[in-house]
């Protein structure tokens, strides 16, 4: 779970069954009440009509617990924080990093620090596009060591230089007439 909407669609989807939750947070649920075969399938099917899916295997739910983590982190911050994202998700799910990024790797067959980088990266469009802030605004926002470091890693992820990126929404497009 991602965004607000999903998290709308399982309360719904809860309130439909009669469940009381105490947690719906990005990736988790708590509910009150235990649930029932019957619920959980219930459950199961109403969340797959919006495209969510039910997780209950405990190595799938802390991948997405750590997918989470770092989307909350590099998507939602306004800031992110100065600090070691090792050590900040191993403290958040309270793990060794080394099974975590193990496991990652195992189940999604990347890393956590490309999962990482290719967050962050859609973050430098976001600001590009939506921001009117400087690439050294930016490059400090997303913690990077330098405007260098956050433009070639934008051109070996997108193929562009920030600069480019930016300059394309200012391009309108050709339509019939100017063809």
């Amino acid at each position: 779970m991602v965004s607000n909407r999903c998290k709308s669609v399982v309360r719904d989807q809860l309130n439909k069954l009669g469940l009381h939750f105490i947690l719906i947070e990005l990736g988790e649920v708590e509910i009150r009440e235990n649930i029932t075969d019957e619920q959980r399938s219930q459950l199961r099917t109403g969340l797959s009509d919006y495209g969510l899916e039910l997780m209950e295997d405990h190595r799938a739910i802390l991948v997405e617990k750590i997918k989470t983590t770092i989307i909350e982190l590099v998507m939602v911050a306004e800031e992110i924080p100065r600090i070691n994202f090792s050590d900040y998700i191993s403290n958040k799910l309270n793990h060794e990093y080394t099974y975590l990024a193990n496991l990652f790797s195992e189940v999604t067959g990347t890393t956590i620090e490309h999962y990482i980088i290719i967050h962050k990266i859609e973050r430098v469009k976001e600001l590009l596009i939506h921001e009117e802030l400087s690439l050294t605004e930016i490059s400090y926002r997303l913690n990077y060591s330098s405007v260098a470091h956050l433009s070639n890693q934008f051109k070996k992820i997108t193929g562009l230089t920030p600069t480019f990126f930016r300059n394309l929404r200012y391009k309108k497009p050709d339509t019939v007439f100017n063809v």
